[in-house]
């Protein structure tokens, strides 16, 4: 029984200072001041455990600004890192700007580091200017043969505009439209090869960091060459088109003159029968006239032979036109058939 006692009051004994260093912790508040920062105990460390804010990486990252001769108060730290943002990130990034002599504050490097940004890194790119390669960009000059052109761009970060800023993208999307300008201005691609420079003077002087989080250094055609001839390949596809167009109109004459001939041969067959229907009824307006005493036997048998005579002109007229041969397959050739006179 002594001994289970014992073995029951050391894990009590156990458990319980596990749970006071836990809120307690004297290792770190020990660290602390012998590293110059001073730590309350149950102001700072305790009331950061009930807070749930690991007091670990606050306390380091107050000792390490304090090494590097920065003053930034405990608080802020704390909340920062309750608003989610990264702590140690802020503090080397105002080690590097101090430094450096870019007069980063604490307030700004939070802001930066709360919107997204990497702080540290902008930091390090406003020293350090970065140099972006855009991917090769097609333009085409006035002849109508296409340039391409890659351009590496030198920028260097803009801290006061870093938030709310535009990114990369918007730089590379902005070089490769004065690209696309300045060689569609051109006379000709020769004038591009030839002064390449006058690209980048052109695109640098039309301030296209304005707005963005980075500052343009400077813009150098890295590589020129010479693509397609786009204008003759669409001078033929015009021409193409054109005769296309003009087939299209050429059948279209051809076929209103195919109508209107055949509309004409309708007409004359039309006038045609109109002129047998009149010509049929000749006799009966003859016979009429005769039985009415308007006309003499005379005149009626004269009449009656002149309708002969008319009749047996159209019939050897019409005989006397020249008959096509057909070809049969048994016979040979089809002599062409002769129009009997009439005999009335």
């Amino acid at each position: 029984m002594d001994i289970a006692f014992a073995l029951f009051i050391l894990v009590g004994i156990i458990i319980l200072t596990s749970v006071f260093l836990y809120f307690v912790p004297l290792g770190l508040w020990v660290t602390a001041f012998f590293s110059g920062v001073k730590v309350s105990i149950f102001k700072d460390l305790v009331g950061m455990r009930l807070r749930k804010v690991p007091p670990g990486p606050i306390i380091k990252a107050e000792i390490t600004a304090t090494k590097a001769g920065i003053e930034v108060e405990l608080s802020k730290l704390e909340a920062h890192y309750l608003a989610g943002g990264n702590v140690q990130k802020v503090v080397q990034a105002l080690i590097s700007a101090d430094k450096a002599d870019l007069g980063l504050v604490f307030e700004k490097a939070a802001a930066i580091d709360l919107a997204g940004r990497d702080v540290f890194e902008a930091v390090q790119i406003s020293v350090n200017p970065k140099v972006i390669e855009t991917p090769p960009i097609t333009a085409l000059a006035k002849d109508g043969i296409q340039v391409r052109a890659v351009a590496r761009v030198t920028v260097r970060a803009n801290l006061e505009r870093l938030v709310g800023g535009a990114t990369e993208e918007t730089i590379l999307a902005r070089v490769g439209e004065g690209i696309v300008t300045t060689v569609g201005s051109s006379t000709d691609h020769k004038s591009v090869l030839e002064n390449p420079d006058n690209i980048s003077k052109m695109v640098l002087s039309k301030g296209l960091d304005s707005g963005t989080a980075f500052e343009i250094l400077s813009i150098d055609i890295a590589d020129v060459d010479v693509g397609d001839n786009v204008g003759a390949a669409l001078q033929t596809d015009q021409a193409g088109a054109d005769l296309k167009v003009a087939r299209a109109k050429a059948e279209e004459r051809r076929a209103m003159a195919v109508a209107l001939e055949q509309e004409n041969k309708a007409k004359i067959e039309e006038m045609r029968a109109r002129v047998v229907e009149a010509e049929a009824q000749i006799p009966m307006a003859m016979a009429e006239a005769f039985r009415n005493g308007n006309l003499g036997v005379m005149d009626y048998y004269n009449m009656k032979n002149v309708m002969a005579d008319t009749s047996m002109r159209e019939n050897i007229a019409e005989s006397s036109k020249p008959v096509k041969e057909k070809q049969s397959d048994d016979d040979g050739p089809v002599k062409p058939k002769k129009n009997k006179k009439s005999d009335s």
